[in-house]
């Protein structure tokens, strides 16, 4: 009970802290409120010394951003946010609306993200309910394709040819179901990707369980085996689909910009980039409320999913020792990659040639010509050594920073939902209010969020890989903690989460490049992929090889992540737990009379 009452306090704790954050932005920024109210509410009027001090006057910003955060905390108690800095409206009103719009579009991501998932992962179900599943052999290329395409990308490409060339579906707008089908396939074909390779690299270990054999040697029919397997492996998951459900409410920015949806994350940027800190604290914080709700929920559902196995810890592991997957992909995709690097590192990426605007691929120019006749392929190459080693940073960074703070999830459960409900755009603005816009600013803010699947991850798979019967069996023998720590749990957890890790590096690529889109990362006239797609963008319909060629390079990057993830396998080692025990130092045993 005490443990429950410090997260509680932990959460409420952390939610404080960003909201009070938050309401520091302005000041934050050194920028005068006044003036970028007035700029919000009308760009034409003169921004005179008497018009800003009827503005702060208004806003009651000469009292100081203390006062003002308790009079939208007092307020709030009573269910009043106060009212839009910026149209002057009622504020909780507003943001319950756009929660309400994001929430619907949630649900149906989430809807094709599993069907999307069960894709994924239906050629592994089929052959684990046959008996024919090989563990060295791993697919997922095609997925890997799909999870690196960038959801701005897949926004911009239905909205142009689904709903206005072909017409079948309305492209712009929010006014009932039908104009939720391609926003909702925009988001979920990604996630449904991550989300079916993570639950693809567990089912092989769920088929090799000793109740599988049993239930096949009884004449259980494959398909009740395949529907037990799931439930087997989904609990290891449900962390992350929490994150998911969050991310897909407040993240979806660029999909909401593109389709004109007035949902929540859209609303919360305009506030950032307008200051409207009353609507910019009431929606980060239903994001926060969101993640705790979502987090209970998940927990809740392993629970029952996964019964009294996890407590009398009498589980399998899922992750036992296996050969590493065979297979020459990842040279392949590697080779490929380095090769279009190679050729395009000796052009020139800046050179403009306006005579040569959108010319098709050719011999002279393999990937076309941008705009401006630059040669795309210099673009691509020259951009993958700063995309390609700042992922790379980044998402080693967020690897270690994940397992570490995965170990103690009493400290980064908590902390994990709280980073989780702020979108990235949302960290890029705090990151240039405080440390200034720049060429690092995007990595910072992709960095203070790209841990949190991870630590999430290896949570719940260190969760339920101490309820392991081998685990529970060692510590009987009088394993200490770190004994069980180095030998038992670290070995079974850090390969997936690795290869989760490796997943989430196309990822990371499509963090930086949707901040690119954005405009809130690298600036013209540098080759970063987000920045090309972004400049090619408006160009899609004419000249769709100026966005296809960054967009292809992202999938091919992310095939390569996926399939070098899969020689990385627990490796063999010989069973020798009694003579370990007996050979560890005195200092690491727990005498198992003083449990």
């Amino acid at each position: 009970m005490r443990q429950q009452v410090a997260t509680v306090v932990w959460r409420v704790v952390l939610a404080a802290g960003l909201v009070c954050g938050i309401g520091l932005l302005p000041w934050l920024t050194r920028t005068d409120p006044a003036l970028t109210v007035l700029k919000a509410r009308s760009a034409e009027r003169d921004p005179s010394p008497d018009v800003l001090a009827d503005i702060r006057e208004q806003l009651g910003l000469d009292d100081g951003p203390l006062h003002l955060l308790t009079r939208w905390l007092g307020g709030l108690v009573r269910g009043d946010a106060g009212q839009s800095w910026i149209s002057g409206s009622d504020v909780m009103p507003d943001v319950l609306q756009a929660l309400g719009a994001s929430l619907l579009l949630m649900a149906v991501a989430l809807v094709v993200a599993a069907v999307t998932a069960g894709l994924v992962c239906a050629r592994t179900l089929r052959l684990g309910a046959r008996r024919r599943l090989d563990p060295t052999r791993r697919g997922g290329t095609g997925s890997a394709v799909v999870a690196a395409l960038p959801e701005f990308l897949v926004a911009s490409v239905l909205a142009a040819v689904v709903g206005v060339q072909l017409g079948w579906l309305p492209a712009l707008g929010w006014y009932g179901p039908q104009w939720t089908v391609l926003p909702a396939l925009a988001l979920g074909l990604p996630a449904g990707a991550v989300i079916g390779r993570l639950l693809d690299d567990l089912l092989p270990g769920a088929f090799g369980e000793p109740w599988a054999l049993a239930a096949a040697a009884r004449g259980l029919t494959g398909r009740r085996i395949a529907r037990q397997a799931l439930r087997r492996c989904v609990p290891a998951l449900l962390p992350n689909l929490g994150l998911f459900v969050v991310g897909l409410t407040g993240g979806a920015v660029a999909v909401e910009q593109i389709f004109d949806i007035p949902g929540l994350g859209r609303t919360t940027l305009q506030a950032a980039l307008a200051q409207d800190l009353p609507v910019l604290q009431t929606g980060t914080l239903a994001l926060v409320l969101l993640a705790a709700l979502a987090t209970g929920a998940t927990r809740l559902a392993a629970r029952l999913l996964t019964g009294p196995a996890q407590r009398d810890g009498t589980l399998s592991s899922l992750h036992r020792p296996a050969p590493p997957a065979r297979g020459l992909q990842p040279l392949l995709l590697g080779a490929v990659l380095l090769a279009v690097v190679a050729l395009g590192l000796p052009r020139d990426p800046l050179a403009v040639h306006t005579g040569d605007r959108l010319h098709a691929p050719s011999l002279d120019h393999p990937f076309g010509t941008d705009a401006l006749g630059r040669d795309l392929l210099a673009r691509v190459a020259h951009g993958a050594l700063d995309t390609l080693l700042l992922a790379l940073g980044i998402s080693a960074a967020a690897l270690l920073t994940g397992v570490v703070l995965g170990l103690v999830p009493r400290v980064s459960g908590p902390l994990v939902d709280t980073v989780n409900a702020v979108p990235p755009v949302l960290a890029a603005l705090l990151v240039t209010a405080v440390a200034g816009s720049g060429a690092a600013t995007p990595a910072f803010a992709v960095a203070a969020v790209a841990w949190a699947p991870l630590a999430a991850h290896t949570s719940a798979l260190l969760r339920q890989e101490r309820a392991t019967l081998h685990v529970t069996a060692t510590r009987g023998l009088g394993a200490g903690r770190w004994y069980l720590l180095r030998r038992e749990l670290l070995p079974a957890v850090l390969p997936p989460v690795v290869r989760h890790a490796l997943l989430r590096l196309p990822g990371v690529a499509l963090a930086l490049a949707s901040l690119g889109f954005l405009g809130l990362g690298a600036q013209p006239p540098s080759p970063e992929w987000g920045l090309l797609l972004a400049e090619n963008q408006p160009y899609a319909e004419r000249a769709p090889w100026a966005v296809l060629a960054p967009a292809a390079v992202l999938a091919l990057l992310g095939a390569l992540a996926v399939t070098a993830a899969g020689g990385l396998r627990r490796p063999r080692r010989r069973a020798r737990v009694p003579a370990v025990v007996q050979e560890e130092p005195a200092e690491e045993r727990e005498p198992v009379a003083s449990r």
